[in-house]
């Protein structure tokens, strides 16, 4: 099996700010969505309700391929209602992109998720987004960003965060302001060489955590979380550990990952990726 290098990150973003649109140019640019398909905007909005209330509820990830990279793009929650769901979430990625307007600065509802993703001890990667707007103060909103970190305890290598400038809806990244570019490898670039590829451990005793549930109306209720250590194989007999710590055995009976905008079945997943996993009714 090929092992890939991998990398989860999430986008930390206010509703407004061009997340859905970013996701997009991602999926886009490498590939995912082939010349002859229809492209379905706002892919982490899917969900009527959440449109209109423009907050994530359920976990919609997606993965796409970057050199010999795979990048997971993990759903965070926006809203500190679901404040234990967001800590599980942030402990499964290695970095988080903080997408900022360029008029706005940042917003309170980005708030919660930056500061648990510092907790957590992640450094994020700065976006000032929609740049092309003619009264934009990308500078000013840098500064205004700078001040959040610091009001957040940030560490002084979480406040050397890298920053980029761009216009999501065309799908363009810059290192600078006076830099143009057409695409978004230089986020790619800056994300590859922030965290670098998760550590190889498949050959440790398997762990991984639940960080989000889905359902399948054929196969039921779906685990979806990082593989810590070790390898995950469809069919496989695991002991599941309770919030007590009381130990049950259950089986896989579908093992299934991400590659793009689908959940595929797959024989095993590996340490770092994200795994989803059916038959274990109670799992939660």
């Amino acid at each position: 099996m090929n092992h890939d290098k991998i990398i989860n990150i999430a986008v930390i973003a206010h509703v407004d700010a061009g997340k859905s649109t970013l996701v997009d140019a991602f999926l886009n640019q490498s590939g995912v969505f082939r010349a002859n398909q229809e492209v379905v905007d706002c892919v982490m909005d899917s969900n009527s309700l959440e449109r209109e209330r423009g907050i994530t509820i359920y976990s919609k990830n997606c993965s796409i391929r970057y050199k010999d990279y795979k990048i997971n793009i993990v759903d965070t929650p926006g809203h500190s209602d679901f404040s234990s769901e967001v800590e599980r979430v942030i402990r499964t990625v290695d970095t988080v992109i903080l997408l900022v307007d360029s008029i706005e600065g940042p917003m309170p509802q980005t708030r919660f998720v930056l500061q648990k993703s510092l907790e957590q001890g992640l450094k994020p990667i700065l976006v000032i987004n929609k740049i092309d707007k003619p009264n934009h103060r990308a500078e000013e909103v840098v500064d205004m960003t700078f001040d959040l970190f610091v009001d957040l305890n940030a560490n002084d290598e979480q406040l050397d965060f890298p920053i980029l400038y761009g216009i999501g809806k065309q799908g363009i990244m810059q290192y600078d302001l006076d830099t143009p570019s057409d695409n978004i490898e230089p986020l790619l670039e800056t994300i590859v060489k922030q965290v670098g590829e998760y550590p190889k451990e498949d050959d440790a005793p398997l762990q991984m955590q639940i960080s989000a549930l889905g359902y399948d109306n054929f196969i039921g209720r779906l685990g979806i979380g990082r593989v810590y250590k070790g390898t995950v194989r469809d069919g496989q007999t695991i002991q599941i550990s309770d919030n007590d710590g009381k130990l049950r055995t259950g089986r896989i009976a579908k093992l299934m990952t991400y590659e793009g905008l689908k959940q595929v079945p797959i024989e095993e997943v590996s340490s770092g990726d994200i795994a989803v996993i059916a038959g274990i009714t109670d799992i939660s």
